[in-house]
């Protein structure tokens, strides 16, 4: 039998006690977490994505290139710029804190990478 949203729904606001909703919140974080960590397994080093519209600065986002090695608790990956992306970047006038030389085609982002919840996997 399948339980449809509208009965979810009605049941969550039948519960009786904040403990018995706080069950229900507690269960629904595990599951989040579980979701985002399938859908971050496609991100492994070598693969092509996409900086999404979370990530801050908000002049990174959209911008381009290939997953690198992940973090120990895989929560960060290092991204290299592809070459369309590093050169918007090094044009991007609100961009004060990557100075990228002329000579240099394809930027790796500095610092401890970019968090993997803000990169979506891109088809070859």
């Amino acid at each position: 039998m399948t339980i449809t949203m509208t009965e979810t729904l009605s049941f969550i606001g039948e519960l009786p006690s904040a403990i018995e909703i706080a069950k229900i919140q507690e269960a629904a974080a595990v599951r989040l977490r579980a979701i985002d960590k399938e859908a971050s397994a496609a991100l492994v080093a070598g693969s092509k994505a996409r900086i999404n519209e979370t990530l801050r600065p908000a002049f990174l986002r959209g911008l381009t290139g290939t997953v690198q090695e992940r973090n120990r608790t895989g929560s960060r990956a290092g991204f290299l710029l592809d070459e369309e992306s590093t050169l918007i970047l090094r044009r991007d006038p609100r961009n004060r804190r990557y100075l990228i030389p002329e000579d240099v085609t394809r930027y790796r982002i500095p610092g401890s990478g970019i968090p993997v919840d803000c990169l979506d996997a891109q088809d070859d």
